[in-house]
């Protein structure tokens, strides 16, 4: 008896790696779609016209967006281009009877496909159940997806589909090898009917994942883990599979932890991938390049995982521009996750078509700056607690991440990190104050001519503004 009981944890880790295995033939290698994320969290953004020229440019067929918006939508009404919208988190909570989805469907699905825009997919929320991104898990998420998915069949919306996006953090944190994932047992029999419901459906499951966050999480792991060419020695071995970079670590750890929940065979589908460009140590323009010329040809080559090999894998890139209003509860680097500056221009090579071709994509046309000018510090240190006063008040209304360590001008000395949040403040305020008057600060700010980025650290200008983002879920 005791024998018996020792061999149970191997006995259940090979059926269930052998009903993961036995899904392979039922699992279709197809053409894997490269899209891309637009958050729009910006003080200075594209217009949706530009982006939708942005995209066609490059090549990119997918978008998703994070909120229901009716200016972006209705620009890409004939374009060809298939969206993803997203059911704000603030408004899962309304979708508590047949009704009020059908109602959401009609406004913010119908509407739009009436005017030739190719919504495909809607995710319920942004990833609700994080406890990284949000106060609070959105519990009604299952409901909320049980009544859109039956709206669609009761409407008629044809091959629309529902699911739901998840960080990795819904996994438990523990697990040291993919055989050991499973979802979080507070939130295990929730992701149990999400998993019944897209079974259902035939609908994949979403995982946002993000591999510099192992250099917080894994200060154990070498940083190479993180790219898919590993130059390292650092592997990680489970019960005979090598994995010898993160992504496939983490994406065979939600195969385990979906098998767990009853479901080893459902699709499972990247909604957000990216490595940023600031704000953080190893979060550099370098860095992001490298990790795309990797992974992106890994995607198109429908290599698979060791889990399961040769299947393609659906990825959205993230994201196509900065965001300088993005939250920073996590880190920094949150607002530099962008393949664009907030200026339209490509921050680095990056090949959307997963060919590996050495280029740079293509400048938004049509972007127009604001003057060329900016505001700096005078150097006037005579009252160091007012400049330290209006340095941490422009910082807490203008983005300085920059600033922070390892970021592209962390290396400022102290008047010039006053300046830059001097600059940055006056640029997102578009030059301009309606009282009183700009660049003052007390008597502290100058205008100036001249551009004052120096080294790494840009000092922007921003481009002319010409909308405001859309947040609202049903109204």
């Amino acid at each position: 008896m005791g024998s018996s009981l020792i061999n149970q944890p191997i006995f259940f880790l090979s059926l269930i790696t052998t009903l993961i295995s036995c899904c392979y033939p039922f699992i279709t290698t197809v053409e894997c779609v490269i899209g891309i994320n637009w958050g729009r969290q910006t003080t200075h953004r594209l217009i949706p016209s530009m982006v939708v020229d942005l995209l066609l440019q490059n090549n990119i067929r997918h978008l998703k967006i994070f909120s229901p918006s009716d200016n972006v939508l209705k620009a890409f009404a004939s374009s060809g281009i298939s969206i993803t919208v997203t059911l704000p988190n603030e408004a899962i909570e309304d979708i508590k009877y047949p009704s009020m989805a059908s109602y959401w469907l009609q406004e913010r699905i119908r509407r739009y496909q009436n005017q030739n825009v190719n919504i495909s997919y809607i995710y319920i929320g942004s990833e609700p159940f994080s406890t990284y991104a949000h106060e609070k898990v959105y519990n009604t998420v299952p409901t909320a997806l049980r009544l859109i998915q039956q709206a669609i069949v009761a409407n008629g919306y044809g091959n629309l589909i529902a699911t739901t996006p998840h960080f990795t953090d819904v996994l438990v944190q523990n697990a040291t090898k993919p055989s050991e994932a499973d979802f979080r047992p507070d939130l295990k029999d929730m992701i149990v009917e999400i998993v019944r419901l897209l079974n259902n459906t035939n609908a994949p499951f979403v995982m946002n994942m993000f591999p510099i966050y192992s250099a917080l999480n894994h200060s154990d792991w070498d940083p190479e883990f993180s790219f898919i060419e590993n130059k390292s020695n650092f592997t990680i071995e489970d019960n005979g599979l090598v994995y010898r970079n993160l992504f496939e670590f983490v994406y065979d750890s939600f195969l385990h932890a979906l098998a767990k929940a009853g479901s080893p065979g459902l699709q499972l589908s990247i909604g957000e991938i990216g490595w940023p460009t600031d704000g953080y140590p190893g979060a550099n323009i370098p860095n992001a390049e490298r990790f795309f010329r990797e992974f992106l040809p890994y995607i198109k080559s429908n290599k698979g995982t060791p889990m399961r090999p040769g299947i393609s894998i659906d990825a959205y890139i993230h994201t196509l521009t900065d965001e300088n209003k993005n939250g920073i509860q996590f880190a920094d680097f949150q607002r530099h996750w962008g393949v664009y500056w907030s200026n339209g221009q490509p921050k680095y090579k990056i090949d959307f078509t997963g060919q590996g071709r050495d280029i740079y994509p293509t400048t938004a046309k049509g972007i127009i700056l604001m003057p060329k000018r900016w505001c700096i510090f005078n150097n006037n240190t005579g009252n160091y607690t007012l400049v330290k006063y209006w340095l941490n008040h422009t910082c807490f209304f203008a983005d300085c991440t920059t600033l922070s360590p390892g970021g592209s001008c962390s290396h400022l000395e102290n008047n010039m990190k006053v300046s830059y949040a001097f600059n940055q403040f006056f640029q997102a305020n578009a030059q301009y104050k309606m009282v009183g008057k700009f660049c003052d600060f007390d008597g502290m700010g100058v205008v100036v001519p001249d551009d004052p980025s120096t080294g790494t650290c840009r000092f922007p200008i921003e481009i002319l503004a010409a909308e405001n983002a859309d947040k609202d879920g049903l109204n």
